[in-house]
């Protein structure tokens, strides 16, 4: 199971904000999804037709390409998805890496056109947070290396946490360290990447990218800091080749590779609770066998002496 690229509460609230806007409603919202992405959603009863999104991100770490706290290219990632719809507040709301303002006035009153917009608008988080990893693959796409990313490039995609690609120009390998702070769920993630790589091998599977899993870094990591290459999970690696990024297929993988870690983290939790339902399950089988062993009663005589036995199933 993958993940969805956009947020089902965000997209929700949106669809409901658009299909209300006869009604000056005051909306103010916060939450926080998976790998600490923040959101908050307001709405005014002075502006009903004005909703402002802010998006807070992880603190990047310092091998992380980022500039005033968002990732490399994600401003022009932004206006090449949204176009004119919507604007960029500069500053963003305190506390935020980014806030966007969104007029429902202006949007065309084609339902379908909206819908698509505010579901683009809801994956804010692909858009923003894979914008690098998408400048890399579109130039894959295209067999050339930008200029400025020609080199061992670090990528966030967890708090404090990056993976890393070396981009070529006839693919780009993606090298992921796995750390679990659980020492049950460490154990489980080792066996499913080992499996995950197993899998691979597989005819069905034969024009999906190669990967392969190691317990120490690839060579490809080689002048990487060396505090971002402990793994207890070890590391998982991933040759992306140009068929892989082609037309549709670029927001696919991007995406994809954006939330690989997630989506281990994902399998690891439903495996676990897979187990524990499991085991639950037994013990309260072996009980029903225990609560229906009732004891019955034999009673005979021998030599005008009465003998009782306890006989149990």
């Amino acid at each position: 199971m993958m993940l969805q690229s956009h947020s089902r509460f965000l997209l929700q609230t949106l669809l409901t904000r658009a299909q209300n806007l006869d009604k000056a409603v005051e909306l103010d919202y916060q939450w926080i999804e998976f790998d600490d992405v923040r959101y908050h959603v307001q709405v005014t009863m002075k502006n009903p037709n004005i909703l402002l999104l802010s998006v807070s991100l992880p603190n990047p770490p310092p091998e992380a390409m980022s500039f005033d706290g968002l990732p490399l290219g994600a401003i022009e990632a932004i206006k090449t998805t949204y176009g004119t719809g919507f604007q960029i507040l500069d500053p963003p709301r305190d506390g935020f890496s980014l806030t966007l303002k969104l007029n429902f006035s202006k949007l065309r009153p084609d339902e379908g056109y909206r819908n698509s917009l505010l579901t683009k608008l809801a994956s804010i988080r692909e858009v923003v947070m894979g914008a690098p990893l998408k400048i890399i693959l579109k130039h894959l796409a295209s067999r050339t290396v930008a200029p400025e990313l020609d080199r061992l490039v670090a990528i966030m995609h967890r708090p404090n946490e990056t993976f890393f690609l070396v981009p070529k120009a006839d693919k780009v390998t993606v090298a992921f360290p796995m750390r679990f702070k659980d020492s049950v769920d460490t154990i489980l993630a080792t066996s499913f990447l080992k499996q995950f790589v197993e899998a691979r091998r597989a005819a069905s599977l034969s024009s999906a990218p190669s990967c392969s899993w190691s317990p120490t870094a690839p060579q490809e990591l080689e002048g990487a800091p060396k505090e971002t290459l402990s793994a207890n999970a070890g590391f998982v690696t991933f040759v992306i080749m140009p068929r892989h990024v082609e037309g549709e297929k670029l927001d696919r993988t991007v995406w994809n590779l954006s939330t690989f870690h997630a989506y281990v983290s994902y399998h690891v939790k439903c495996s676990e609770g897979f187990m524990h339902t499991r085991m639950r399950r037994r013990v309260e089988s072996m009980i029903q066998a225990l609560d229906q062993a009732k004891p019955l009663e034999k009673t005979r005589s021998m030599n005008n002496r009465s003998f009782k036995r306890l006989v149990s199933f």
